[in-house]
């Protein structure tokens, strides 16, 4: 038996529970029908059904809101080394269930086992970093003043949402809601309607590690009908977003009635330099993987290839040879290195773009192509010949679609760079230190990696400017978000108070 007729064999054990059960809605502790029914949740490798998903609305997010303010207070109050051990608790149940956690997101979502194998361990690995900031956390500052002891502490902020997308959902889901449950706030997530599975595996895995029953809830549904309902409630003090930008600027709308804070992590059409004087082979890598990893369904692609003139027509040749090589699949073949897209609809906007690129005079210089007539498969493409106003170099394709623009001089090169609504990330490649420190003090952008695909470290933050997003997560930052800051004034002795009607 082939590694893939295994992984296919372990799937269908652990999805035969979800066929059964459908995924339902987790609400203090208890399994709940959506108030709207169900949906149907099926697999971008073959269009099959995975399972039945309840349908939440309005309903279903005030019962989930009453449950995480009622859960706020105990939570919030629990001794820290307690919140501390469940929180490592997840994370080891996370590690023992990883194999389950990949196979069914591969299975959700099209991403390639590769690449999932992965998604569980750096789950936990968020688990266990943000369970050891618990204790420090609310450390404040001792500010002092001529007559005053000043000292700053921070407490949560109280229950917050989580909206998370579809395209990495498990790591996603950790990313937000480990720092929140540190913070000491209780949490209702909303997973994205596309990829429930593992959703429904973290809250599980949460609750048997000791969380207590409506500190983490699960609401299930449509943007419109839940999310919108999330983003609306009263008892909701904060909502930590992930998604399309367009889907940022309506949760804002819809938190403004009851002015809650936001955290938006949004698109990208994030461009890599590569400059003549580079390491080309080290450049073509990360190039490569940067985009055509994870299917490009990552909002820190690099979808824009800036590369100079000098270099772009030997650059070009390779990444096309490169690009024809890449293995596309099933997702559960070790092999695979590209799946299917996530959704039909999904699939046309991607592929639309392949008569946009011819339409505006680019080149397919490699894929453009579907593959199969089962899922949603497609060959990884480049377009060359492009400039940075056609729609390829402005608009977020957001699937295994890479757009090459030439630039002549360092001016060019920032000028096109930052010629975008987006600034999340940015990858320079040049071995020029004066001009690295140059271009990256100008260049728009939340992160910026220099002779470096994107390597993420935990204590850094995470975010980006203009459309792509407003805050940041990672280290503190993530507790600047959930938590708020406390002034407390102590006299130091008796300094005059200004005395009026005596």
């Amino acid at each position: 038996m082939s590694t893939l007729e295994q992984n296919v064999k372990k799937l269908y054990r652990h999805l035969d529970r979800f066929q059964s059960n459908g995924v339902l809605n987790r609400i203090a502790g208890q399994d709940r029908a959506g108030s709207l029914g169900v949906f149907e949740n099926s697999s971008p490798v073959d269009r099959s059904t995975i399972c039945q998903v309840a349908r939440g609305n309005t309903d279903d997010i005030d019962a989930a809101a009453t449950a995480a303010a009622d859960a706020f207070v105990d939570w919030r109050d629990m001794a820290a080394k307690e919140r501390q051990s469940i929180l490592i608790r997840i994370a080891e149940a996370i590690e023992a269930r990883a194999e389950e956690i990949a196979l069914c997101e591969c299975w959700d979502t099209g991403q390639a086992l590769k690449f999932m194998s992965k998604a569980a361990l750096r789950g936990a690995e968020n688990f266990r970093y943000f369970a050891d900031q618990v204790v420090q956390a609310r450390d404040g500052q001792h500010l002092k003043s001529p007559t005053l002891m000043n000292i700053t502490t921070r407490v949560p902020i109280g229950p917050v949402g989580v909206i998370t997308p579809w395209n990495t959902p498990f790591m996603l889901s950790t990313w937000k809601i480990a720092p929140a449950l540190a913070a000491g706030c209780t949490v209702i997530h909303k997973p994205a309607e596309a990829s429930p599975l593992t959703a429904r595996l973290l809250v599980e895995i949460a609750e048997e590690a000791g969380l207590p029953k409506g500190v983490l809830n699960t609401v299930n549904g449509y943007g419109e009908e839940v999310g919108k309902a999330l983003c609306e409630h009263p008892k909701i003090r904060a909502i930590a977003f992930v998604g399309e930008s367009r889907t940022g600027s309506l949760v804002t709308k819809q938190g403004a009635d009851t002015l809650k804070r936001n955290h938006l992590e949004l698109g990208g059409k994030n461009p890599v330099i590569v400059f003549e004087d580079a390491d080309l082979d080290r450049a073509l890598d990360a190039v490569i993987f940067m985009i055509y990893s994870i299917n490009g369904e990552r909002c820190t692609s690099s979808s824009r290839l800036l590369v100079q003139e000098t270099i772009r027509e030997e650059f070009e040749a390779k990444l096309i040879e490169r690009v024809n090589n890449i293995r596309v699949g099933h997702p559960l073949d070790p092999e695979t290195e590209v799946g299917p897209l996530i959704s039909e609809e999904h699939f046309n906007k991607v592929t639309s773009y392949f008569e946009v690129a011819k339409q505006d005079g680019a080149k397919i210089a490699a894929g453009g192509e579907v593959l199969g007539d089962k899922g949603y498969f497609v060959r990884p493409t480049l377009f060359t010949n492009a400039t940075n106003q056609m729609r390829i170099a402005r608009e977020e394709i957001f699937g295994p679609v890479l757009t090459s623009i030439s630039f002549s001089t360092e001016e060019e090169a920032l000028q096109l760079a930052n010629d975008t609504p987006y600034g999340l990330t940015g990858y320079l490649w040049t071995n020029d230190l004066t001009r690295a420190l140059r271009f990256t003090d100008g260049l728009e952008a939340g992160m910026i990696w220099v002779n470096s695909e994107n390597v993420r470290h935990l204590p850094t933050p995470f975010g980006g400017v203009k459309a792509s997003g407003i805050g940041r997560d990672g280290g503190d930052w993530s507790f600047e978000f959930y938590m708020e800051q406390k002034h407390i004034g102590f006299a130091t002795g008796q300094h005059r108070i200004t005395r009026l009607g005596v």
